[in-house]
């Protein structure tokens, strides 16, 4: 089964342009509300419901179908992007896909550091405060799902714990980040690793699509960004073949426990991202 599925943030930046979007494909009838599952994340302040209500303004939506905690720190508020990262959209369908010769690599960059190069961090503003308004917006009706994101291995392992009451665990930037972490961070790209590119010549697959399938067999949902759109199409041929269980424990076995997308480098904090 295919899900049509995007993933925003106000930081972002692109919410209002994929409103547009999604506003002229509904109209048209291209494709349905309820054919559709679109996330977003709240900003870095304690306006949780404001910040909802926003989102869901740019969108032009009556509701969201799950909305995340961006990152488990707040900064000041003011009103503008908190986020350096230039960021597009992904979906999982030949009919969205459509979309994105016109919506991909929308965005703007903004910061939220200050000289020092550090985040301005309000610390009166706790998790815990922040979890309650997002409880709230399920109670009103504006997010059909909440959840978190970007938060430290720990918290990470006792959410995957949880797996069994129902909770979803999503791998963002499930091919290590590309060029982008290469450049910010001098990640290592899986898609050069000799194990993965013998399994993608047995099972006559690319690389990525070796990744994307192995993400999918550990039953997380994996989100790929891309604003190619044959690379899109690439993406979405994962669901006609199968990883052996050999296979699925070699490529287990070769995890190197190293981080990408390292925000402590240029935020001062050790946020797991």
């Amino acid at each position: 089964m295919m899900i049509d599925l995007f993933l925003l943030s106000a930081d972002y930046k692109n919410e209002a342009e994929v409103g547009e979007a999604l506003a002229e494909a509904f109209q048209t009838r291209l494709v349905k509300r309820e054919d559709l599952f679109i996330t977003t994340k709240a900003s870095y302040h304690g306006h949780v419901v404001e910040a909802c209500k926003d989102s869901m303004k740019k969108l032009q939506l009556d509701y969201l179908d799950l909305y995340l905690v961006h990152f488990p720190v707040a900064t000041r508020h003011t009103g503008a992007s908190n986020l350096p990262f230039h960021h597009s959209y992904i979906s999982f369908s030949p009919v969205i896909g459509h979309l994105s010769k016109t919506l991909a690599g929308v965005g703007e960059t903004g910061s939220a550091l200050g000289d020092d190069g550090v985040l301005d961090i309000d610390t009166t503003i706790s998790l815990e405060t922040t979890w309650h308004a997002m409880e709230n917006l399920v109670s009103m009706g504006l997010a059909r799902s909440i959840g978190i994101s970007n938060y430290d291995i720990f918290l990470t392992r006792d959410c995957l714990a949880y797996a069994k009451h129902g909770v979803c665990v999503t791998a963002h930037t499930p091919l290590g980040g590309a060029v982008a972490n290469t450049e910010w961070f001098g990640s290592v790209s899986c898609l050069d690793d000799p194990v993965l590119k013998g399994l993608a010549e047995k099972y006559k697959k690319t690389v990525a699509q070796i990744v994307l399938r192995w993400g999918i067999q550990r039953n997380t949902v994996v989100i790929p960004k891309s604003s190619k759109l044959d690379r899109l199409e690439e993406n979405v041929q994962v669901f006609n073949f199968e990883l052996a269980k050999e296979d699925m424990d070699l490529i287990k076995g070769i995890d190197r426990n190293y981080r990408t997308n390292q925000p402590a480098k240029f935020w001062g904090i050790n946020l797991y991202a």
